[in-house]
């Protein structure tokens, strides 16, 4: 696996950084850094790159000159890598390619040399590396500018090791660039290094809302906060609900607000239109843009692998017919009955729920062929059509934004945290966060709240989003448990159980294998 830094993607610069870091990991097959030599640097472009590493995959766009070596460039984008292990391990995708590794996600059944889970891991601590290696260089510096910067760099830093302590557990924490193998740490001490990040870049921020649209602020910084007090039980052990439901609060309060209309957050303008106002709730959007940002991860994954050319106009060329749902995601919506024949306003009808964005002519509920696309419902959550009616820039790359981090998340997080801090006693503000979400969705609300109609309504909300492996780890509803399953968990088409120990990707055997300092996760 090798790792390179060149040069930047937006914009085309000229910025060569003869840099190949092995700060994080040790087994490039390639000159790695010398600390002791002055190298070019253009901080703005460095900058940049540190925001194109989570939209783009490469130096070419869409592809030829890929960050992360060992893996197919399109499958290495940050969005997507984390979207399949987060989802097709769950109750909500399923996706009928016979790529490698793909049916080891879809059951539940992978190992330490899964070509997707080193990717993911190498992609984080190549983001990691790069934020490294702009802090040292712009190290005590105190323009505006640069405080600005450096506060950012340090939250994308944060961003990428809070997906590390969730997927990997205990993974070495390096916050300089050096040849030496890294030290593996505590998942707790991963823990504390970004919640104090994020609490010590919050004064260097730009408030709510003021920042350059793609750029995060102080509610970005909130946000992560809330969630990983959230998960801080299955993280550390111990529970910190009030310090989530805080935080969450504070995202609530600012001047980010909900979306009016569901559907436009996933639609081609919405980072702003004169009809889409979504990027009033998109806290961290990833940019995309079909002439300026090519790319076979991000929102083209997201749209061309949940449709097929028999579905309504989405705004691309491309339908790869890969992920869809399954049953037990279709049940959050429809309890009472199947879900009904027809496109997605015809299943919002039935639902009674504008969230029930789904597409159901010629497809079966059941997934008894996995290897056909219309075994299961199709999402049509996602596309690159424009709420003003306006022609998106590219026919087949996409303008929809990735809308990673939005403000609706601090409303259930919320809700959660509130009500388990208070022994499971639904209260007022509980009801009231939930409810401002079912009723921006047109969806009947409800008087109290348990924690299991909290599990389900993360599902509605935030369905084919990137999330679902980790609320289901939190409610204990995936590895290891027996009282929740869903079809083709474990490998069977009725569902089994499968080990707590997945609940914990490996630490990768390249990197094992290269650093004699790891320890690899239980059961692999």
């Amino acid at each position: 696996m090798k790792l390179r830094y060149l040069k930047s993607i937006i914009p085309v610069a000229a910025l060569t950084l003869a840099l190949s870091v092995t700060s994080c990991v040790s087994d490039l097959d390639v000159n790695p850094i010398d600390p002791s030599t002055t190298m070019e640097f253009n901080q703005n472009e460095v900058f940049t790159k540190i925001y194109a590493t989570l939209g783009l995959t490469g130096q070419e766009g869409p592809a030829g000159s890929g960050d992360v070596d060992g893996i197919d460039e399109g499958t290495s984008d940050f969005v997507r890598l984390i979207w399949n292990l987060n989802e097709l391990p769950t109750d909500e995708a399923h996706c009928n390619w016979g790529d490698v590794g793909i049916p080891e996600l879809n059951y539940g059944a992978w190992g330490a040399s899964h070509s997707q889970i080193t990717g993911l891991y190498y992609r984080l601590f190549f983001d990691v590396t790069l934020c490294n290696f702009f802090l040292e260089q712009t190290e005590g510096k105190t323009d505006a500018e640069s405080v600005a910067q450096r506060a950012e760099a340090r939250f994308i830093r944060a961003l990428n090791y809070y997906y590390l302590i969730d997927m990997f557990g205990n993974v070495p924490l390096v916050t300089s660039v050096s040849t030496e193998n890294p030290q593996q740490a505590k998942r707790s001490e991963l823990f504390n290094f970004v919640e104090t990040e994020l609490l010590a870049i919050e004064p260097d921020m730009k408030d709510p809302r003021t920042n350059t649209y793609g750029r995060v602020d102080k509610a970005a910084a909130w946000l992560l906060l809330s969630r990983l007090y959230l998960n801080a039980e299955v993280y550390t052990g111990t529970a910190r609900w009030s310090d989530a439901a805080t935080y969450a609060e504070k995202v609530m309060n600012s001047a980010y607000t909900l979306s009016t209309t569901y559907k436009h957050l996933f639609m081609a303008d919405n980072n702003g239109s004169s009809v889409n106002k979504a990027n009033t709730e998109i806290i961290l959007p990833i940019l995309q843009d079909g002439v300026t940002t090519k790319n076979y991860g991000g929102s083209l994954f997201l749209i061309a692998s949940t449709h097929k050319d028999d579905m309504p106009y989405y705004g691309t060329t491309e339908g790869w017919a890969g992920n869809r749902c399954r049953p037990q995601l279709m049940a959050k919506f429809f309890p009472t009955s199947d879900a009904p024949n027809g496109n997605d306003s015809v299943m919002v009808a039935k639902a009674k729920d504008d969230r029930a964005l789904f597409y159901g002519t010629d497809r079966t509920l059941s997934i008894d062929d996995e290897s056909k696309f219309v075994n299961g419902f199709s999402c049509a959550k996602y596309s690159n059509v424009r709420a003003d009616g306006a022609s998106s820039h590219d026919s087949k790359f996409t303008d929809t934004d990735v809308p990673f981090m939005r403000a609706a998340e601090a409303y259930l997080t919320f809700a959660e945290a509130t009500l388990r801090a208070n022994n499971n006693i639904s209260s007022d503000p509980v009801k009231n966060a939930i409810n401002a979400l079912r009723t921006r969705a047109n969806a009947k609300t409800e008087t109290s709240y348990t924690l299991s109609m909290i599990l389900d309504e993360w599902s509605r909300e935030f369905a084919f989003e990137g999330r679902r492996r980790s609320d289901l780890i939190r409610f204990g509803k995936f590895g290891g448990n027996s009282d929740y399953t869903w079809q083709w968990k474990g490998g069977t088409q009725a569902g089994t159980s499968f080990s707590v120990n997945y609940n914990l990707y490996p630490i990768p055997t390249n990197d094992l294998n290269s650093n004699s300092n790891l320890t690899q996760n239980p059961g692999y």
